[in-house]
Protein backbone atom coordinates (compact mmCIF):
# COMPACT_ATOMS: atom_id res chain seq x y z
CA UNK A 1 0.00 0.00 0.00
CA UNK A 2 1.14 3.56 -0.77
CA UNK A 3 0.32 6.26 1.79
CA UNK A 4 0.47 9.54 -0.20
CA UNK A 5 -3.10 10.72 -0.93
CA UNK A 6 -4.57 7.62 0.74
CA UNK A 7 -7.68 7.93 2.91
CA UNK A 8 -7.36 6.39 6.37
CA UNK A 9 -9.58 5.98 9.44
CA UNK A 10 -8.03 5.24 12.84
CA UNK A 11 -10.14 4.34 15.88
CA UNK A 12 -8.94 4.78 19.43
CA UNK A 13 -7.02 7.81 18.16
CA UNK A 14 -7.22 10.04 21.25
CA UNK A 15 -3.84 8.82 22.50
CA UNK A 16 -1.38 5.96 22.62
CA UNK A 17 -0.95 3.79 19.53
CA UNK A 18 -3.97 5.30 17.76
CA UNK A 19 -2.76 8.89 17.96
CA UNK A 20 0.73 7.83 16.92
CA UNK A 21 -0.67 5.92 13.94
CA UNK A 22 -2.75 8.90 12.78
CA UNK A 23 0.26 11.20 13.03
CA UNK A 24 2.51 8.73 11.20
CA UNK A 25 0.07 8.10 8.35
CA UNK A 26 -0.51 11.83 8.00
CA UNK A 27 3.23 12.49 7.87
CA UNK A 28 3.45 9.99 5.03
CA UNK A 29 0.93 11.97 3.02
CA UNK A 30 -2.40 10.39 3.95
CA UNK A 31 -5.63 12.16 4.80
CA UNK A 32 -6.93 10.82 8.09
CA UNK A 33 -10.07 10.59 10.20
CA UNK A 34 -9.34 10.24 13.90
CA UNK A 35 -12.09 8.57 15.89
CA UNK A 36 -12.58 8.07 19.61
CA UNK A 37 -15.10 8.59 22.39
CA UNK A 38 -12.92 11.43 23.70
CA UNK A 39 -13.88 14.16 21.24
CA UNK A 40 -11.70 16.86 22.76
CA UNK A 41 -8.47 14.91 22.31
CA UNK A 42 -9.07 13.91 18.69
CA UNK A 43 -10.21 17.44 17.84
CA UNK A 44 -6.91 18.82 19.17
CA UNK A 45 -4.83 16.29 17.27
CA UNK A 46 -6.77 16.84 14.05
CA UNK A 47 -6.26 20.60 14.37
CA UNK A 48 -2.54 20.04 14.91
CA UNK A 49 -2.33 17.99 11.71
CA UNK A 50 -4.53 20.42 9.77
CA UNK A 51 -2.14 23.23 10.62
CA UNK A 52 0.51 21.45 8.57
CA UNK A 53 -1.74 20.50 5.66
CA UNK A 54 -5.30 21.83 5.23
CA UNK A 55 -8.18 19.45 4.50
CA UNK A 56 -6.11 16.48 5.63
CA UNK A 57 -7.29 15.56 9.13
CA UNK A 58 -10.75 15.25 10.67
CA UNK A 59 -12.12 14.33 14.10
CA UNK A 60 -15.15 12.04 14.30
CA UNK A 61 -16.36 11.08 17.78
CA UNK A 62 -17.95 7.63 17.72
CA UNK A 63 -18.90 4.81 20.06
CA UNK A 64 -17.44 1.86 18.18
CA UNK A 65 -18.77 -0.46 20.89
CA UNK A 66 -22.09 -0.38 19.01
CA UNK A 67 -23.08 -1.33 15.48
CA UNK A 68 -24.68 2.07 14.89
CA UNK A 69 -21.49 3.79 16.00
CA UNK A 70 -19.45 1.86 13.45
CA UNK A 71 -21.96 2.45 10.67
CA UNK A 72 -22.01 6.17 11.38
CA UNK A 73 -18.20 6.31 11.52
CA UNK A 74 -17.83 4.59 8.15
CA UNK A 75 -20.49 6.75 6.52
CA UNK A 76 -19.12 10.01 7.95
CA UNK A 77 -15.55 9.11 7.04
CA UNK A 78 -16.57 8.36 3.46
CA UNK A 79 -18.19 11.77 3.26
CA UNK A 80 -15.20 13.57 4.76
CA UNK A 81 -12.53 11.71 2.78
CA UNK A 82 -14.41 10.80 -0.38
CA UNK A 83 -13.83 7.11 0.35
CA UNK A 84 -11.80 4.85 2.65
CA UNK A 85 -8.63 3.07 1.61
CA UNK A 86 -7.47 1.83 5.02
CA UNK A 87 -9.57 1.29 8.13
CA UNK A 88 -7.47 0.76 11.26
CA UNK A 89 -9.58 -0.82 14.03
CA UNK A 90 -7.26 0.13 16.86
CA UNK A 91 -9.60 0.90 19.77
CA UNK A 92 -9.52 -1.59 22.62
CA UNK A 93 -10.27 -2.08 26.32
CA UNK A 94 -8.51 -4.15 28.97
CA UNK A 95 -11.41 -4.64 31.33
CA UNK A 96 -11.98 -7.64 33.58
CA UNK A 97 -9.98 -10.20 35.51
CA UNK A 98 -10.49 -13.81 36.54
CA UNK A 99 -13.78 -15.42 35.48
CA UNK A 100 -15.24 -15.64 38.96
CA UNK A 101 -14.57 -11.94 39.60
CA UNK A 102 -15.58 -10.43 36.23
CA UNK A 103 -19.06 -8.97 35.79
CA UNK A 104 -21.25 -9.55 32.75
CA UNK A 105 -21.07 -5.86 31.73
CA UNK A 106 -17.27 -6.14 31.68
CA UNK A 107 -17.48 -9.18 29.40
CA UNK A 108 -19.97 -7.37 27.16
CA UNK A 109 -17.74 -4.29 26.89
CA UNK A 110 -14.69 -6.38 26.02
CA UNK A 111 -16.51 -8.26 23.27
CA UNK A 112 -18.19 -5.14 21.89
CA UNK A 113 -15.01 -3.05 21.61
CA UNK A 114 -12.28 -5.66 21.08
CA UNK A 115 -14.01 -7.87 18.50
CA UNK A 116 -17.60 -6.93 17.57
CA UNK A 117 -16.39 -3.47 16.52
CA UNK A 118 -14.13 -5.13 13.94
CA UNK A 119 -16.90 -7.13 12.33
CA UNK A 120 -19.34 -4.21 12.48
CA UNK A 121 -16.87 -1.95 10.72
CA UNK A 122 -16.13 -4.63 8.12
CA UNK A 123 -19.85 -5.09 7.49
CA UNK A 124 -20.13 -1.49 6.28
CA UNK A 125 -16.71 -1.29 4.60
CA UNK A 126 -16.78 -4.44 2.51
CA UNK A 127 -19.53 -3.66 -0.03
CA UNK A 128 -17.62 -0.66 -1.39
CA UNK A 129 -14.24 -2.39 -1.23
CA UNK A 130 -15.45 -5.53 -2.99
CA UNK A 131 -17.16 -3.49 -5.68
CA UNK A 132 -14.01 -1.55 -6.52
CA UNK A 133 -11.65 -4.48 -5.85
CA UNK A 134 -9.46 -2.79 -3.24
CA UNK A 135 -9.40 -1.90 0.45
CA UNK A 136 -7.26 -2.46 3.53
CA UNK A 137 -8.41 -3.58 6.98
CA UNK A 138 -5.96 -3.54 9.87
CA UNK A 139 -6.79 -4.36 13.49
CA UNK A 140 -4.93 -4.04 16.74
CA UNK A 141 -5.10 -7.30 18.64
CA UNK A 142 -2.26 -8.13 21.06
CA UNK A 143 0.44 -10.66 21.75
CA UNK A 144 -2.22 -11.95 24.15
CA UNK A 145 -4.25 -12.87 21.07
CA UNK A 146 -1.49 -15.22 19.91
CA UNK A 147 -0.38 -16.41 23.34
CA UNK A 148 -2.54 -15.62 26.37
CA UNK A 149 -2.96 -13.03 29.09
CA UNK A 150 -2.44 -13.90 32.72
CA UNK A 151 -5.07 -12.24 34.90
CA UNK A 152 -7.63 -10.94 32.40
CA UNK A 153 -9.94 -13.52 30.86
CA UNK A 154 -11.97 -11.03 28.76
CA UNK A 155 -8.84 -9.45 27.29
CA UNK A 156 -7.24 -12.78 26.42
CA UNK A 157 -10.39 -14.28 24.90
CA UNK A 158 -11.40 -11.23 22.84
CA UNK A 159 -7.89 -10.60 21.54
CA UNK A 160 -7.71 -14.23 20.37
CA UNK A 161 -10.99 -13.58 18.59
CA UNK A 162 -9.58 -10.42 16.99
CA UNK A 163 -6.68 -12.39 15.51
CA UNK A 164 -9.07 -15.08 14.29
CA UNK A 165 -11.33 -12.52 12.63
CA UNK A 166 -8.40 -10.89 10.85
CA UNK A 167 -7.25 -14.30 9.60
CA UNK A 168 -10.77 -15.08 8.39
CA UNK A 169 -10.99 -11.73 6.61
CA UNK A 170 -7.72 -12.39 4.79
CA UNK A 171 -8.78 -15.89 3.76
CA UNK A 172 -12.25 -14.82 2.65
CA UNK A 173 -11.46 -11.60 0.79
CA UNK A 174 -7.73 -11.62 0.08
CA UNK A 175 -8.25 -12.79 -3.49
CA UNK A 176 -10.89 -10.11 -4.05
CA UNK A 177 -8.62 -7.14 -3.47
CA UNK A 178 -9.01 -6.68 0.29
CA UNK A 179 -5.74 -6.63 2.20
CA UNK A 180 -5.62 -7.43 5.92
CA UNK A 181 -3.05 -6.93 8.66
CA UNK A 182 -3.18 -7.62 12.40
CA UNK A 183 -1.00 -5.80 14.96
CA UNK A 184 0.03 -7.92 17.96
CA UNK A 185 2.37 -6.01 20.27
CA UNK A 186 3.39 -6.81 23.83
CA UNK A 187 4.00 -3.87 26.14
CA UNK A 188 3.50 -0.37 24.74
CA UNK A 189 3.77 2.82 26.80
CA UNK A 190 0.06 3.72 26.79
CA UNK A 191 -2.66 4.55 29.30
CA UNK A 192 -3.91 0.97 29.12
CA UNK A 193 -0.61 -0.33 30.46
CA UNK A 194 0.27 2.52 32.79
CA UNK A 195 -3.25 3.06 34.07
CA UNK A 196 -3.75 -0.55 35.03
CA UNK A 197 -6.62 -1.16 32.60
CA UNK A 198 -5.49 -4.77 32.34
CA UNK A 199 -6.73 -5.36 35.85
CA UNK A 200 -5.18 -6.00 39.21
CA UNK A 201 -4.52 -9.70 38.64
CA UNK A 202 -0.94 -9.53 37.47
CA UNK A 203 -1.54 -8.75 33.80
CA UNK A 204 0.38 -5.48 33.81
CA UNK A 205 3.28 -7.06 35.71
CA UNK A 206 3.45 -9.90 33.18
CA UNK A 207 3.48 -7.50 30.23
CA UNK A 208 6.34 -5.50 31.71
CA UNK A 209 8.29 -8.65 32.60
CA UNK A 210 7.85 -10.18 29.15
CA UNK A 211 10.03 -7.69 27.30
CA UNK A 212 10.76 -4.09 26.39
CA UNK A 213 7.93 -1.58 26.69
CA UNK A 214 7.91 0.25 23.36
CA UNK A 215 6.90 3.83 22.66
CA UNK A 216 3.74 4.32 20.55
CA UNK A 217 5.72 6.31 17.97
CA UNK A 218 8.07 3.40 17.39
CA UNK A 219 5.13 1.03 16.99
CA UNK A 220 3.47 3.40 14.51
CA UNK A 221 6.58 3.55 12.37
CA UNK A 222 6.91 -0.23 12.46
CA UNK A 223 3.26 -0.61 11.49
CA UNK A 224 3.56 1.82 8.56
CA UNK A 225 6.43 -0.20 7.12
CA UNK A 226 4.51 -3.46 7.55
CA UNK A 227 1.40 -2.07 5.86
CA UNK A 228 3.48 -0.66 3.01
CA UNK A 229 4.70 -4.22 2.39
CA UNK A 230 1.23 -5.67 3.13
CA UNK A 231 2.49 -7.96 5.91
CA UNK A 232 -0.34 -9.80 7.66
CA UNK A 233 1.05 -10.33 11.17
CA UNK A 234 2.71 -7.21 12.58
CA UNK A 235 5.02 -7.98 15.52
CA UNK A 236 6.91 -4.97 16.89
CA UNK A 237 8.26 -7.29 19.60
CA UNK A 238 10.10 -10.00 17.61
CA UNK A 239 10.20 -12.39 20.58
CA UNK A 240 6.44 -12.90 20.21
CA UNK A 241 7.09 -15.07 17.15
CA UNK A 242 9.49 -17.22 19.19
CA UNK A 243 6.95 -17.57 22.00
CA UNK A 244 4.26 -18.60 19.51
CA UNK A 245 6.53 -21.24 17.99
CA UNK A 246 7.27 -22.68 21.43
CA UNK A 247 3.57 -22.80 22.21
CA UNK A 248 2.79 -24.64 18.97
CA UNK A 249 5.71 -27.07 19.39
CA UNK A 250 4.68 -28.28 22.87
CA UNK A 251 1.47 -26.76 24.13
CA UNK A 252 1.43 -28.74 27.37
CA UNK A 253 4.91 -27.58 28.31
CA UNK A 254 4.04 -24.01 27.40
CA UNK A 255 0.89 -24.11 29.58
CA UNK A 256 2.90 -25.47 32.49
CA UNK A 257 5.39 -22.65 32.06
CA UNK A 258 2.60 -20.07 32.01
CA UNK A 259 1.19 -21.49 35.25
CA UNK A 260 4.63 -21.10 36.87
CA UNK A 261 4.83 -17.53 35.59
CA UNK A 262 1.37 -16.81 36.96
CA UNK A 263 2.29 -18.19 40.36
CA UNK A 264 5.41 -16.03 40.47
CA UNK A 265 3.62 -12.87 39.37
CA UNK A 266 0.69 -13.33 41.75
CA UNK A 267 3.14 -13.98 44.56
CA UNK A 268 4.64 -10.55 43.93
CA UNK A 269 1.32 -8.68 44.16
Amino acid sequence: MEFPASRIVVTGAAGGIGAALARRFHALGARVVLSDLHEGAITRIAAELEAHRPDSAFACAADIGTEDGNRALVETSRRLLGGIDLFFANAGVGTGGFVEATSEPEWDLAFDVNIHAHRWAAKYLLPEWLERGSGYFCSTASAAGLLSQIGSAPYSVTKHAAVAFAEWMSISYGDRGVRVSCLCPQGVNTNMLNGGDLGENGATNVVRAAGEVLEPEYVAGFVAEAIASETFLILPHPQVADFEQRKAADRGRWLAGMRKLQARVLGEL
